[in-house]
């Protein structure tokens, strides 16, 4: 009897003194990959930069000194300044603010429209699967740029309607890929026992189903999280997003391309820059996670 009591006492004792590597295995495989940990915290900082720029900022980024053009990087313009006079630094930060959040809200019309429809038809198949799924096919089947650039053509250009256009034009990806978890997911013997108990397509949908295919959702959601900012980076840089005075780095760097024959090169490296190091954080955020999540990856 003592033994059993002695026995019972010392389990949560045994359980809080696991090491962190078993009580957190994702956790602790993410940190083990350097490149990813670089990835996320060069995200925070980048993130913590545009929302903090009423404080980063040197200058208004929109205020326009004809006196002050196409100055190159100075002790006063760190940046140097644009062909309006205006401050690159103070409309970099501000740019990243307007590229990031489009980013970010573009992503999540994807996923839960992506989410949405490929559970459905993961979890139904049969006609519903078939019906969906050749929607899809003919819409993966059309150069996702072309139609963006259609979409974004036929309504006013702005941020709101960049943020639509990309959400609602690219969610095929993400749909075939709930999608087949969801079949793969569907046939366990849980979701069997599920169903014979009476619960809704919804709840086992809802409850079971989806919870387990989070990982993947997650992953996807940071992966595309950097092919969105190269979306709107290519919008406005086509004149079809973002709209000056109101700064993006796609619209910086094709507001500065006119001013490369005259030697103004900070107007597009700096822009260019940008754009390229939160794409390749996003990138290594992502085969982080992935790998975290799924370490059989990781051998491949």
């Amino acid at each position: 009897m003592s033994n059993a009591a002695a026995t019972a006492s010392s389990t949560p004792l045994a359980t809080t003194t696991l090491p962190a590597r078993k009580r957190f295995p994702v956790l602790a495989r993410f940190l083990e990959n350097r490149l990813a940990v670089v990835g996320l915290v060069i995200i925070v900082l980048l993130y913590a930069a545009a929302f903090a720029e009423p404080l980063l900022a040197t200058h208004n980024y929109a205020e326009i000194t004809f006196g002050n053009r196409t100055k190159p990087p100075s002790s006063e313009f760190w940046l140097g300044t644009d062909r309006s006079g205006r401050d690159v630094y103070s409309r970099l930060i501000k740019g990243g603010q307007v590229s990031l959040a489009a980013g970010f809200a573009a992503v999540l019309i994807v996923m839960t429209i992506g989410t949405v429809i490929g559970a459905i038809a993961g979890y139904f198949g049969g006609l519903i699967d078939a019906i969906i799924m050749r929607f899809t096919d003919i819409l993966l089947a059309i150069p996702l740029i072309l139609l963006l650039i259609t979409a974004a053509s036929l309504f006013r250009p702005s941020l709101r309607t960049t943020i639509i256009v990309i959400g609602v034009s690219s969610w095929p990806g993400a749909a075939r890929l709930v999608r087949g978890q969801f079949m793969q997911l569907k046939g366990l013997e849980y979701i069997t026992a599920a169903k014979a108990v009476g619960a809704s397509p919804a709840r086992v949908m809802a409850k079971h189903l989806f919870p387990n295919a989070l990982a993947i959702i997650i992953v996807e959601t940071t992966l595309w999280l950097s092919y969105a900012i190269l979306l709107e980076a290519s919008l406005s840089y086509l004149g079809l997003g973002v709209q000056i005075p109101t700064p993006s780095w796609g619209n910086m760097l094709q507001d500065g391309q006119s001013e490369l024959l005259f030697g103004a090169w900070w107007l597009t490296l700096f822009p260019g820059l940008a754009i390229f190091i939160t794409v390749l954080a996003f990138n290594l955020l992502g085969d982080g996670l992935r790998d975290a999540f799924d370490p059989r990856h990781r051998s491949r």
